[in-house]
């Protein structure tokens, strides 16, 4: 076999690839309509001319008239029209944009319908932030509303959107780029995940002598007597039988501390688990008293509103955030050891080397609540079920969930780390122990 050959591209062949892009984007011919003239050109020229054909002539001529027609009325109507999306923007209120992934949302952006040239039609895309279908419709007042449908969830002070002029053959376009300055932001979608159960964190106070045992408990500590310790705790029947005093204590115990401290972690699949961390928010799953972070966000969160920004900044949508569990539990918890529960996608990701070494550094507990899009059970497809049916789940870039083997393997790994673990599938609704049994 030939060995693979892997391309690398300087930084300045990039820079000039970007820039042809952005020339090729201003050439306002379409592929079709480059064949089309370079079609008409030649058979005006050797049938036309060449052999006299009065028909072909006047096909001909037809066709580059049609063609020409087509090129202005597309030029000279988009910029009629970016002059006034231009202004029109700059009138629009800041009013920020908050979008639901998985549904239709109205961004409050609109324009009237095209009527300045005949066979023109506009349309427009949002291009930054990325895994957003737009959509445009028409109202009774013959308006253009600009609805957007996210798949991922996103943080961002821009939107960006690509308008495109053409004729309606589709031989010529005049396209551009218009950057309009709003927060946006697209919350995770939840699915079928209502409520959660009450996620307290446990510390080491008088209590109940063990979080999982009967909240009475009789269970004593023994250990040798010292100068110092009451008389009334030493153990006399055991001091007749052979002469050793020894002392019995109470046992340490923990109690449901009232804060709660919750951090999510970024992935490439991590949308479940932000939905998961999103559901416990709302529903008031972390108690009264807690406090959130998430990757990318600089201080912790103690706020609804804030929290749920921290989830849709957390999709790194240019490059990746890097690990903050760490800061996140030196800001929210100092020195003193507390109970965290860790969101996460149901992954092998980079963060399962990393979380492993936060529980070594850290005197605390921890939590692992891991979410996924289902259990993606992989089976071997004949020839034309590949050939058909290759790319088709993922065709739109939903997430799709892992198997269950690659999940199992997941949870021995990190499964003895951490105090608990539970699974949740966002497609369901239904939660797992570390045994994938429903809970």
């Amino acid at each position: 076999m030939l060995p693979r050959l892997k391309l690398h591209i300087d930084p300045k062949h990039s820079f000039l690839l970007s820039g042809g892009k952005k020339l090729l984007a201003l050439f306002p011919l379409t592929l079709q309509g480059v064949i089309t003239l370079s079609l008409s050109a030649y058979v005006l020229s050797v049938y036309g001319y060449g052999a006299m054909d009065l028909v072909v002539f006047s096909l001909a001529v037809c066709a580059l008239t049609i063609l020409i027609f087509s090129l202005f009325s597309a030029v000279i109507c988009g910029i009629l029209i970016q002059r006034k999306i231009q202004q029109r923007l700059k009138k629009l209120s800041s009013k920020p944009i908050k979008l639901e992934a998985g549904f239709p949302n109205e961004t409050g952006f609109s324009l009237p319908a095209i009527n300045y040239l005949p066979l023109v039609k506009l349309s427009w895309q949002i291009v930054f932030p990325d895994f957003i279908e737009t959509r445009v419709k028409i109202s009774h007042d013959n308006q253009l509303i600009e609805e957007v449908v996210p798949i991922k969830r996103c943080k961002t002070s821009q939107v960006t959107r690509r308008f495109v002029v053409s004729d309606v053959l589709g031989f010529c376009r005049y396209s551009w780029q218009q950057v309009q300055e709003v927060s946006c932001t697209a919350l995770p979608k939840t699915n079928t995940i209502k409520s959660l159960p009450l996620l307290r964190s446990l510390t080491a106070e008088d209590g109940i002598p063990n979080p999982s045992g009967d909240p009475d408990g009789d269970r004593m500590e023994i250990r040798p007597y010292v100068p110092g310790d009451s008389v009334r705790n030493i153990m006399w029947k055991v001091y007749a039988r052979n002469r050793q005093l020894n002392v019995r204590l109470p046992e340490k115990s923990v109690f449901h501390s009232s804060r709660t401290v919750a951090y999510l972690l970024s992935s490439n699949n991590d949308e479940a688990a932000a939905a998961i961390a999103r559901v416990a928010l709302e529903s008031g799953a972390l108690g009264d008293d807690w406090a959130f972070g998430a990757d990318g966000s600089e201080t912790p969160c103690e706020n609804v509103e804030s929290a749920l920004n921290a989830i849709a900044k957390s999709r790194a949508i240019e490059g990746s955030y890097s690990y903050g569990l760490d800061k996140f539990l030196t800001q929210a918890a100092g020195q003193s050891g507390v109970h965290c529960i860790v969101f996460a996608g149901a992954e092998f990701a980079p963060w399962v080397g990393m979380l492993r070494q936060s529980i070594a550094r850290f005197s605390g507990r921890f939590s692992l609540v891991l979410a996924t899009d289902g259990f993606n059970e992989t089976k071997e497809l004949r020839l034309w079920q590949r050939l058909l049916l290759q790319n088709a789940e993922n065709s739109d870039g939903t997430e799709t969930g892992g198997s269950r083997a690659d999940l199992l393997k997941l949870l021995a790994e990190i499964g003895q780390l951490v105090e608990s673990t539970v699974v949740v599938d966002r497609k369901t609704g239904v939660g797992f122990d570390q045994s994938l049994r429903k809970i």
